[in-house]
């Protein structure tokens, strides 16, 4: 079923396109807040009569507005009524409904909301689980109130309406008359309330305005759409892409129940939460233009790291966290998502955002408050990752971690395979994860000899970081291919197939100059760049599926973060054809990138397909067009000044950039189309 989306923070309304809620399996369909469905049912009849859809406006992320009529739909429209529905997302979920009668005559009309919470567990929605959960409904003062309690966990459904009615405990009843050419309306507000044990909802209580009133959220908005850089460019999807992936970075974060700084989600519908992985690329994609977005996440990542032991959790000291959820299951210990360290990438990563946000803003501060988490992250690398004590970052699955095998980005089953189609035990040591450790080592040193004063300190690291480099070139390169394995198992066993994972490996600085090439030919080649974009596996290998999760589609993240390698090593035409690739694909989607891509090649589809159940918006889909913009200009951060370097292609005319954001101020980059863009 595809659906009407709203949402602010992590509360978000999806329904049908008639802006009705019924349960449907798997579809995340409902009013959900912090994990838990607050609506399961929403059904709006006028007279009886189901209401068919006319139109849809979509807002803004937080609002929309529905233009039906009731009746069946015929050849010949005629009816006497129209329905709007409008709706909002702030410090609540409101919606106001309004009957309009275009005849000469007054009407008698009934209209019926049918309501209903089961509480579901959004993690069982999406896991098809159903829990059959007892729930009780009260009516006081014109309030309907469902209600579940299980021990200390209680939730809580208020619904209300500004105008008089009948209520039951399915829902509201409106009877009214309606003069000729004149308007019935209604505004319908419901709550949503999370209770602790001993206090009211949680939300007041451990926090302050963890959501916003409609008006707050507007102004939100504006002051953050309008602190951004302005872009002004003669290529057109490059600015919708822009324009949108602002709005939705700013959309996706929330203020968690014991956190009072904003914390980044990583999509709609399934991730509306903390996801650590999705955090990082997503600051680090942002960082030339929503750099006070990278901070907040900095914070709450320190502030989760592991500090224990913990196998249920996948939890050791020092280590990042992944995922942060706050339902039912969770809260009972049935899942141990409360704290989820279920990554082995996010630890080597979060080193690596901190020495960027330095460079970036030049807060040598939350570096120095940061040595201490830099520090432990870089110990867990080597006294908890090496697993197989050979220098590298190992991981195993986590049996607990609801079917999470895979600790790199591509976390699916098949994300790691052999060319042949065998999926590789374990251990695993993916290649990119090598990568994140080299370039976290090198950082790191850089922050130990310039802002932590500690250059014995920083000689180690630029020594393990170089043996480590010496090491890898060594064991993963696959001569006769041209190219670094996918994987490393326990007996130096090479996973084989060819993947987009190698472009990480130029963006992370670990591959030798001279086998960079060879590297770059086999990304561009027509088994892994689609014209979309590149592939997440080659064509060739046996289970290349371009609808697979991980096994060749194209994520829109995955290439900007390729683009940035490319150009580090000097391939300034690749990058430039990955970035109009990606960004050209934005355009078929009002300028929003979904998760992911289907990897058929452009020459098959005029358009880009759609990965049937890619999440959109999706952070670090968002965050893709403003890192591949950052390239195309070449911007770098060097001391206190700011390095553009353009590599635009013909096509896209003239990029000008303005004030950016920065440790020296805010400056201006300008890039003109060039026909010929050759290496630097």
């Amino acid at each position: 079923m595809k659906t009407v989306s709203i949402y602010y923070g992590n509360l978000f309304m999806s329904s049908d396109h008639k802006g009705d809620v019924e349960p449907a399996g798997r579809t995340p369909i409902g009013l959900f807040f912090f994990d838990t469905r607050f609506l399961s049912t929403w059904r709006l009849t006028v007279n009886g009569e189901r209401l068919q859809t006319l139109s849809i406006d979509d807002l803004q992320y937080f609002e929309s507005r529905f233009f039906l009529t009731p009746g069946q739909p015929t050849h010949y429209v005629d009816t006497d009524i129209s329905v709007f529905r409008q709706r909002w997302t702030g410090d609540a979920f409101e919606e106001q409904v309004s009957v309009h009668n275009h005849s000469k005559q007054s009407m008698d009309v009934t209209i019926r909301l049918d309501v209903g919470a089961d509480f579901a567990e959004l993690l069982d929605v999406k896991h098809g689980n159903r829990r059959d959960r007892k729930t009780t409904t009260m009516i006081r003062d014109g309030v309907l109130t469902i209600r579940y309690e299980r021990g200390v966990f209680v939730r809580e459904t208020l619904i209300t309406s500004s105008r008089p009615c009948q209520t039951d405990e399915g829902g509201m009843t409106f009877t009214t008359r309606i003069e000729p050419h004149s308007m019935w309306r209604t505004d319908l507000r419901v709550t949503t309330l999370l209770h602790a044990a001993r206090s009211g909802d949680l939300r007041r209580a451990r926090t302050s305005h963890v959501l916003r009133s409609r008006p707050e959220v507007r102004r939100e908005l504006d002051h953050w759409v309008s602190g951004a850089p302005r872009l002004r460019t003669d290529y057109e999807p490059l600015e919708q892409a822009y324009e949108r992936s602002v709005a939705d970075l700013v959309a996706l974060r929330y203020r968690g129940l014991n956190y009072r700084g904003y914390m980044p989600m990583a999509g709609m519908p399934w991730f509306m939460n903390l996801f650590g992985r999705d955090a990082i690329f997503s600051r680090m994609q942002a960082l030339p233009f929503l750099p006070e977005t990278c901070a907040p996440a900095l914070h709450i990542l320190a502030l989760a790291q592991g500090a224990r032991t913990d196998p249920f959790r996948g939890e050791e000291p020092g280590k990042i966290l992944q995922e942060l959820r706050y339902g039912e299951s969770v809260a009972f210990n049935e899942r141990p998502h409360s704290a989820l360290y279920s990554a082995g990438d996010t630890t080597p990563l979060f080193v690596i955002l901190l020495d960027e946000y330095e460079r970036w803003t030049g807060d040598t501060q939350l570096v120095k408050d940061m040595r201490f988490e830099a520090t432990q992250a870089l110990d867990w690398i080597d006294r908890y990752a090496d697993l197989v004590g050979n220098g590298y970052l190992w991981y195993t699955p986590q049996k607990s971690a609801d079917g999470m095998v895979n600790q790199s980005w591509k976390c699916s089953a098949e994300g790691i395979s052999f060319r042949d189609g065998r999926l590789p035990g374990y251990p695993q040591a993916t290649c990119e994860m090598q990568g994140y450790v080299y370039d976290a080592k090198v950082r790191a040193a850089r922050l130990a000899r310039g802002v932590w004063g500690d250059p014995a300190y920083a000689d180690r690291l630029e020594r393990e970081a170089a043996e480590l480099r010496e090491r890898f070139n060594r064991d993963f390169w696959i001569e006769d291919r041209g190219y670094y394995a996918a994987a490393l198992l326990d007996d130096g066993q090479q996973v084989d197939a060819l993947t987009s994972n190698i472009g990480h490996l130029l963006w992370s600085g670990i591959v030798e100059p001279d086998r960079a090439e060879r590297v770059v030919q086999h990304l561009m080649g027509p088994t892994l760049f689609s014209g979309w974009g590149i592939r997440t596996l080659a064509t060739t290998e046996q289970r290349y599926n371009p609808i697979g999760y991980h096994t060749g589609t194209v994520w829109p993240f995955d290439n900007s973060i390729i683009a940035w390698g490319l150009r580090r090593y000097g391939f300034r035409h690749e990058a430039a054809r990955v970035a109009a690739a990606v960004v050209g694909a934005a355009r078929y989607f009002d300028g929003r990138l979904p998760e992911a891509l289907a990897g058929y090649d452009s020459t098959l589809t005029k358009y880009p397909v759609l990965y049937a159940s890619a999440e959109a918006p999706h952070a670090t889909s968002a965050g893709a067009p403003l890192l591949l913009l950052r390239t195309l200009l070449g911007l770098e951060p060097y001391d206190d000044h700011l390095v553009v370097d353009p590599a635009v292609p013909e096509e896209m005319g003239q990029i000008e950039l303005h004030d950016i954001p920065g440790r020296w101020g805010r400056l201006d980059a300008l890039g003109r189309g060039q026909p010929n863009l050759e290496r630097r």
